[in-house]
């Protein structure tokens, strides 16, 4: 049986005192949240932290609520809180679309918001929905709190903005009054990660759609977004047409890959395939709404 190597241990009482371990203890320590990203590395060794710092009891960086026009998520928010929130349904479907094809429940009864958006995982399902969404996510330091927007926060796999002795607290969402979305996976099997997946938000106003956003990932795109896509869209009809042409360009935005899960080609197919069928969905709910 493969066990992590040896490791201290220590429960933050706050935010502010997690801050103050990490800057104690340096860039070997590690924060201990839902535990599904890292402990699996830890038991391969490809993660060995000298300090785990367990930030499972602050319940600051709980709950789910809305402030102004924004809706809040704490970093500790678990899937399933995500999965099972009347907020974000009634304003977002994607968020309960996607959840449903994350992992398991066992990993979303423990799995945190901010543990997924800091593993950046190139695969990762929240990250599209994030991206999709133009969310932000908020940082705390010893010196303050700082807002990334979620498009500039992945610098590349498993590589964030957040630096040492700092923490995600919380991610943030804009409200956006008549907006549709939807998310479309293709899994190899139940609960795998994506071999390709698709979010959109689309807002048709008089007829056209005057905003909209596009998350893709295990494909390659660049800040798992497509913008060139989004900005076709905008001031167009949502016909069949325009959101085909929009698909092939969120398709293009794709650089994925080739792996165990499919060649590069077939997964540009599903970019496009994917991307249509979430645009044509958010669409139609928007339209109804």
């Amino acid at each position: 049986m493969q066990t992590p190597a040896p490791t201290d241990y220590v429960r933050a009482t706050s935010v502010a005192n997690a801050i103050a371990l990490l800057e104690e203890h340096g860039e070997e320590s590690r924060l201990l949240a839902g535990g599904h990203s890292l402990l699996p590395m830890m038991k391969l060794r490809v993660a060995r932290p000298e300090m785990l710092i367990d930030i499972n009891e602050l319940d600051e960086l709980r709950g789910i609520k809305i402030e102004g026009d924004e809706i809040v998520i704490g970093a500790m928010v678990t899937h399933r809180e995500v999965l099972e929130s009347p907020v974000l349904a009634e304003h977002y479907a994607i968020f309960r679309e996607a959840e449903k094809v994350i992992a398991d429940p066992l990993v979303r009864n423990r799995g945190t918001v901010g543990g997924s958006m800091c593993q950046a995982d190139p695969s990762e399902d929240l990250s599209a929905v994030g991206s999709a969404l133009k969310g932000t996510v908020v940082i705390e330091n010893s010196s303050g709190r700082r807002t990334v927007e979620l498009r500039d926060f992945h610098e590349g796999p498993y590589t964030t903005k957040v630096e040492a002795a700092e923490i995600l607290v919380e991610v943030r969402f804009p409200i956006r009054p008549g907006a549709g979305s939807a998310y479309e996976k293709v899994e190899r099997r139940v609960g795998d990660w994506p071999v390709c997946s698709a979010g959109a938000y689309v807002v048709v106003s008089g007829g056209v759609v005057s905003d909209c956003g596009i998350g893709l990932t295990a494909v390659g795109a660049e800040h798992f977004c497509a913008p060139d896509a989004e900005a076709f869209l905008i001031g167009k009809e949502p016909t069949e047409e325009n959101l085909r042409a929009a698909a092939q360009l969120a398709s293009d935005a794709s650089d994925p890959s080739p792996d165990q899960r499919g060649p590069a080609d077939y997964k540009k197919h599903l970019a496009n395939e994917l991307t249509y069928r979430a645009l044509v969905r958010a669409a139609a709910a928007s339209q109804g709404a």
